[in-house]
């Protein structure tokens, strides 16, 4: 490569984006831009295996709060449900001198996902009911991770979502696990570079993914590419 031909390179990635490639790559513009194309693989490689994890972890969510369906429900993102599971809970936040509902915002999303996904009224079925397989796939892998939150032990945890994972597992261990996991997915999202740390965060899916079903981690490991993208690095 060449000054003059490659000048499309920080044109497209930006200077400052590219610098973070030629650092690794010791000033080799040639290997920089390698490194790029491997982050770029390996990033995709990563959101693979993210979303096998985040399809097991709601669907395991979700089989085991059917158990706090109350009175007319028939799904515990029904109202009813829904206000017993998050009950209004104030708490002092220091930061804007107030107190809030710490609950309102996971209520709040459940109510838009009912509200994205209910069909739209006909003459065969004027008032159509949202449909929970659908409200369940809407909400988003940061409400998930967000059920296995301290101040979600009592009400979602010993109750209902422990019955998920192997006897003995630490609630506090398992939300930093996978508030990680839903970090460095945020950051592959937004096309961030992992050049560093990508072995610990790979170790952290397959732990979460086994906690969940040992069968589903063996086969997404047996499948996916992180691994081996891993070990070809520039």
């Amino acid at each position: 490569m060449t000054a003059t031909s490659d000048a499309w390179i920080e044109d497209w990635l930006s200077a400052g984006r590219f610098a973070t490639y030629l650092k690794a790559a010791g000033g080799s513009r040639t290997r920089a831009l390698g490194l790029y194309e491997w982050n770029a693989r390996l990033s995709a490689a990563f959101l693979r295996d993210i979303s096998h994890l985040e399809v097991g972890l709601r669907n395991a969510c979700d089989r085991h709060l059917q158990a706090a369906v109350v009175g007319a429900d028939t799904h515990w993102t029904d109202r009813a449900t829904l206000m017993q599971l998050f009950p209004v809970a104030s708490r002092l936040d220091k930061a804007k001198g107030r107190r809030i509902d710490v609950n309102r915002n996971p209520r709040e999303k459940v109510e838009r996902a009912r509200e994205a996904v209910t069909p739209a009224p006909s003459l065969t079925v004027p008032s159509p009911a949202p449909l929970p397989g659908k409200t369940v796939a809407e909400l988003m892998f940061g409400f998930w991770t967000f059920l296995f939150a301290d101040g979600h032990e009592k009400t979602l945890w010993v109750p209902y979502l422990h019955k998920a994972f192997p006897p003995a597992t630490d609630r506090s261990k398992l939300s930093h696990t996978l508030t990680a996991i839903r970090e460095f997915r945020n950051r592959i999202a937004h096309h961030e570079n992992i050049l560093k740390g990508s072995e610990i965060e790979r170790r952290r899916i397959v732990s979460a993914m086994q906690m969940l079903s040992p069968e589903a981690a063996a086969h997404c490991q047996a499948t996916s590419e992180v691994s081996a993208i891993l070990a070809k690095r520039p």
